[in-house]
């Protein structure tokens, strides 16, 4: 499967190493916003063509699938223009900042007939991936209760600042937090979607979208219920998650000096149904570098089966989520959801 790649920030050049190392997938072209990326492209990927304007990248015949890495506002834009190219697409997450070019996105799917995939990579860990297998398999019970908690040093500025401006991230609640409202409705599935959230939130810049640290409560039927907090004015990279079934418990940890670090320590342990004593599961690897390289591996199969990784719907609600976080930690209260 042939590639294009739209985006060659730091976060781009590991998914051209991911696409590169992927089996059957072949990058064949790139798109840059600059000058200088496009040098570096140009230098890092010999044979591969480099493109100033991504209009140019989907015209090309011998691209079939494109892999869509830029800040936040513009996936709507590349990523509609794509999918009405002909293009199966990999889209970065968030799928969109609001709900309206969500829709867009999944018209265009719908109109195209290609095939939209949305860049939730933690589902296929090894380590948060495992907590869905465990409790799928009835391990821990029925899930009443979870607590994701976050501590990490502060964002990178991204290419020109687009991370600290909320007109281009959308807020630093979707930068991130999307993946962890994710996983944990991937986790509480079985019990349906979430129904409400409150959130509260504290912020240098004055801005509920850009706080430094950040708690919410997601709330699922029958007074189960998911706490997830976060800080970006701490140090290193700090991830645990917590999950209590109705018949045994799940604990997990992940640390490193960095987020996208291949040496870091982590730990998977689950209190089984009737066990007196927990047991840790064995991890060969994690870290969002292994998840990356997993998701282009599994994208190829996945487009040839005419079926996404993670849909457009799943990535729309998410954006929903986020987006009521926000408000909740804005204005007070526990705001009510509606998918």
């Amino acid at each position: 499967m042939r590639f294009g790649l739209v985006g060659y920030g730091l976060w781009g050049r590991c998914h051209a190493e991911a696409i590169r190392k992927a089996p059957d997938a072949l990058l064949v072209a790139v798109a840059c916003a600059s000058p200088e990326t496009a040098a570096s492209a140009a230098r890092d990927l010999p044979g591969v063509a480099v493109h100033r304007d991504y209009r140019a990248l989907l015209a090309r015949p011998d691209v079939d699938a494109v892999d869509v890495v830029v800040p936040n506002h513009l996936h709507a834009e590349v990523g509609v223009a794509a999918l009405s190219a002909g293009k199966d697409v990999l889209l970065e997450k968030p799928m969109a900042p609001t709900v309206e070019e969500c829709d867009r996105l999944l018209e265009a799917a719908r109109r195209s007939g290609r095939v939209l995939s949305v860049g939730l990579e933690l589902r296929l860990s090894r380590q948060w991936g495992r907590i869905k297998e465990l409790i799928d398999a009835g391990d821990i019970g029925v899930p009443t209760s979870a607590v994701v908690n976050l501590f990490r040093f502060p964002y990178r500025p991204g290419a020109g600042g687009w991370r600290y401006d909320p007109e281009r991230v959308g807020s630093w609640i979707i930068e991130e937090l999307v993946h962890h409202y994710d996983f944990l409705m991937w986790y509480f599935e079985r019990v349906g979607d979430p129904v409400s959230i409150a959130a509260v939130s504290s912020s240098r810049r004055g801005s509920a979208s850009m706080a430094d640290s950040f708690a919410s409560v997601l709330r699922f039927a029958g007074e189960r219920h998911a706490v997830v907090t976060k800080t970006v004015a701490g140090f290193e990279y700090h991830l645990a998650v917590e999950v209590v079934g109705t018949d045994g418990a799940i604990r997990s940890w992940w640390s490193g000096g960095l987020d996208r670090t291949r040496q870091a320590a982590y730990e998977l342990k689950v209190l089984r149904r009737g066990a007196a004593a927990p047991e840790v599961i064995p991890i060969e690897a994690s870290g969002e570098l292994f998840e990356l390289e997993e998701e282009l591996r599994r994208i190829v199969g996945a487009f040839h089966a005419r079926r996404p990784l993670v849909s457009g719907e799943d990535a729309r609600k998410r954006t929903i989520v986020c987006q009521a976080a926000l408000r909740a930690a804005r204005d007070g209260g526990e705001v009510a959801l509606h998918f």
